[in-house]
Protein backbone atom coordinates (compact mmCIF):
# COMPACT_ATOMS: atom_id res chain seq x y z
CA UNK A 1 0.00 0.00 0.00
CA UNK A 2 0.96 3.67 -1.09
CA UNK A 3 0.31 6.03 1.33
CA UNK A 4 1.84 9.79 1.73
CA UNK A 5 4.77 9.21 3.90
CA UNK A 6 5.95 6.34 1.75
CA UNK A 7 5.79 8.29 -1.60
CA UNK A 8 7.64 11.49 0.64
CA UNK A 9 10.36 8.99 1.25
CA UNK A 10 10.89 7.82 -2.14
CA UNK A 11 13.40 9.26 -4.73
CA UNK A 12 11.02 10.89 -6.78
CA UNK A 13 12.47 9.17 -9.71
CA UNK A 14 10.91 6.39 -8.75
CA UNK A 15 7.59 7.89 -10.16
CA UNK A 16 8.77 9.06 -13.52
CA UNK A 17 9.35 7.74 -16.91
CA UNK A 18 12.92 9.83 -16.75
CA UNK A 19 16.19 9.29 -16.22
CA UNK A 20 19.14 11.99 -14.51
CA UNK A 21 19.56 14.34 -15.50
CA UNK A 22 16.18 15.16 -17.39
CA UNK A 23 14.62 14.91 -13.55
CA UNK A 24 13.20 18.73 -13.17
CA UNK A 25 11.37 18.19 -9.71
CA UNK A 26 13.05 17.14 -6.37
CA UNK A 27 10.26 15.93 -4.15
CA UNK A 28 7.37 15.42 -3.36
CA UNK A 29 5.09 17.19 -0.50
CA UNK A 30 1.65 16.26 -1.13
CA UNK A 31 -0.46 13.90 -2.66
CA UNK A 32 -4.41 13.30 -2.87
CA UNK A 33 -6.09 11.08 -5.48
CA UNK A 34 -6.08 13.70 -8.13
CA UNK A 35 -3.77 15.96 -7.37
CA UNK A 36 -0.22 16.46 -6.99
CA UNK A 37 1.77 19.00 -4.68
CA UNK A 38 5.97 18.81 -6.26
CA UNK A 39 9.18 21.15 -4.76
CA UNK A 40 11.35 22.22 -7.35
CA UNK A 41 14.93 24.22 -5.80
CA UNK A 42 16.79 25.89 -8.15
CA UNK A 43 20.62 25.67 -7.91
CA UNK A 44 23.44 26.45 -10.35
CA UNK A 45 22.88 22.63 -11.35
CA UNK A 46 19.41 23.02 -12.43
CA UNK A 47 18.39 21.94 -15.97
CA UNK A 48 18.33 24.71 -17.82
CA UNK A 49 20.20 27.16 -15.30
CA UNK A 50 21.57 29.74 -16.88
CA UNK A 51 24.34 31.61 -15.12
CA UNK A 52 24.19 35.33 -16.63
CA UNK A 53 20.10 35.27 -15.67
CA UNK A 54 21.00 33.58 -11.54
CA UNK A 55 18.08 31.36 -12.76
CA UNK A 56 15.83 28.96 -15.13
CA UNK A 57 14.10 31.34 -17.56
CA UNK A 58 10.77 31.04 -17.03
CA UNK A 59 9.28 28.47 -20.09
CA UNK A 60 11.08 25.62 -18.00
CA UNK A 61 7.89 25.74 -15.71
CA UNK A 62 5.49 23.98 -18.52
CA UNK A 63 7.76 20.86 -17.82
CA UNK A 64 7.95 21.02 -14.16
CA UNK A 65 4.27 20.89 -14.40
CA UNK A 66 4.25 17.89 -17.32
CA UNK A 67 7.17 16.32 -14.81
CA UNK A 68 4.47 16.90 -11.82
CA UNK A 69 1.35 15.22 -13.92
CA UNK A 70 4.14 12.17 -15.05
CA UNK A 71 4.79 11.40 -11.00
CA UNK A 72 0.77 11.59 -10.24
CA UNK A 73 0.78 9.19 -13.29
CA UNK A 74 3.59 7.50 -11.28
CA UNK A 75 2.07 6.89 -8.05
CA UNK A 76 -0.80 5.97 -9.50
CA UNK A 77 0.62 3.38 -11.30
CA UNK A 78 2.67 1.97 -8.10
CA UNK A 79 -0.78 1.96 -6.30
CA UNK A 80 -2.66 -0.44 -8.77
CA UNK A 81 0.67 -2.26 -9.48
CA UNK A 82 0.91 -1.47 -13.07
CA UNK A 83 3.77 -0.10 -14.95
CA UNK A 84 5.16 3.40 -14.99
CA UNK A 85 4.10 4.27 -18.24
CA UNK A 86 5.74 7.02 -20.73
CA UNK A 87 3.44 9.89 -21.53
CA UNK A 88 3.20 12.70 -24.19
CA UNK A 89 2.75 16.60 -23.67
CA UNK A 90 -0.02 17.31 -26.08
CA UNK A 91 -0.12 21.08 -26.19
CA UNK A 92 -1.65 23.90 -22.87
CA UNK A 93 -4.40 26.35 -22.85
CA UNK A 94 -4.19 29.26 -20.45
CA UNK A 95 -0.47 29.20 -20.62
CA UNK A 96 0.49 32.91 -18.14
CA UNK A 97 3.89 33.41 -17.00
CA UNK A 98 3.96 35.84 -14.28
CA UNK A 99 7.76 36.25 -13.67
CA UNK A 100 10.33 35.96 -15.74
CA UNK A 101 12.74 33.27 -14.18
CA UNK A 102 12.96 30.90 -11.32
CA UNK A 103 15.62 32.26 -8.87
CA UNK A 104 18.68 30.78 -7.40
CA UNK A 105 18.35 29.57 -4.51
CA UNK A 106 14.47 29.44 -4.35
CA UNK A 107 11.73 26.89 -4.12
CA UNK A 108 8.96 26.65 -6.42
CA UNK A 109 5.78 24.14 -5.71
CA UNK A 110 4.33 22.98 -9.02
CA UNK A 111 0.56 21.86 -8.22
CA UNK A 112 -1.34 19.89 -10.58
CA UNK A 113 -5.31 18.78 -10.24
CA UNK A 114 -6.48 16.06 -13.20
CA UNK A 115 -10.06 18.08 -14.25
CA UNK A 116 -10.53 15.51 -17.26
CA UNK A 117 -9.70 12.01 -18.14
CA UNK A 118 -10.67 9.69 -20.52
CA UNK A 119 -10.14 6.05 -20.94
CA UNK A 120 -7.94 6.25 -24.05
CA UNK A 121 -5.13 8.07 -22.09
CA UNK A 122 -6.20 11.48 -23.02
CA UNK A 123 -6.27 14.13 -19.95
CA UNK A 124 -6.27 17.73 -18.87
CA UNK A 125 -4.72 19.47 -15.77
CA UNK A 126 -5.07 22.48 -14.15
CA UNK A 127 -1.49 23.39 -12.95
CA UNK A 128 0.32 26.03 -10.81
CA UNK A 129 3.55 27.20 -10.00
CA UNK A 130 3.88 28.61 -6.34
CA UNK A 131 6.90 30.82 -4.84
CA UNK A 132 5.51 31.40 -0.93
CA UNK A 133 1.71 30.89 -1.80
CA UNK A 134 1.92 33.45 -4.59
CA UNK A 135 1.45 31.91 -8.66
CA UNK A 136 3.99 32.74 -10.96
CA UNK A 137 2.49 29.98 -13.30
CA UNK A 138 -0.81 28.56 -14.49
CA UNK A 139 -1.58 26.52 -17.27
CA UNK A 140 -3.95 23.49 -18.29
CA UNK A 141 -2.06 21.23 -20.06
CA UNK A 142 -3.59 18.25 -22.25
CA UNK A 143 -1.12 14.65 -21.85
CA UNK A 144 -2.00 11.61 -23.55
CA UNK A 145 -0.78 8.24 -21.77
CA UNK A 146 -1.00 5.66 -24.10
CA UNK A 147 -1.14 1.72 -22.70
CA UNK A 148 1.34 0.83 -25.32
CA UNK A 149 4.04 3.64 -26.87
CA UNK A 150 4.48 1.27 -29.90
CA UNK A 151 0.82 1.21 -30.61
CA UNK A 152 0.42 4.93 -30.65
CA UNK A 153 3.50 4.82 -32.87
CA UNK A 154 2.17 2.57 -35.72
CA UNK A 155 -1.26 4.25 -35.56
CA UNK A 156 0.39 7.71 -36.22
CA UNK A 157 2.31 6.29 -39.32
Amino acid sequence: MINLNTIQNHDVADYLPHDAPMIFIDKILEYQPNTLVCETSITAKSPYFDASLSGVPSYVGIEYMAQTVAALAGIEAKKSADIIRIGFLLGSRKLQLHTPLYQLGKSYHTKVTRLYQEETGLAVFECQILNQNKIIAEANINVFQPQDPQDSQETAK
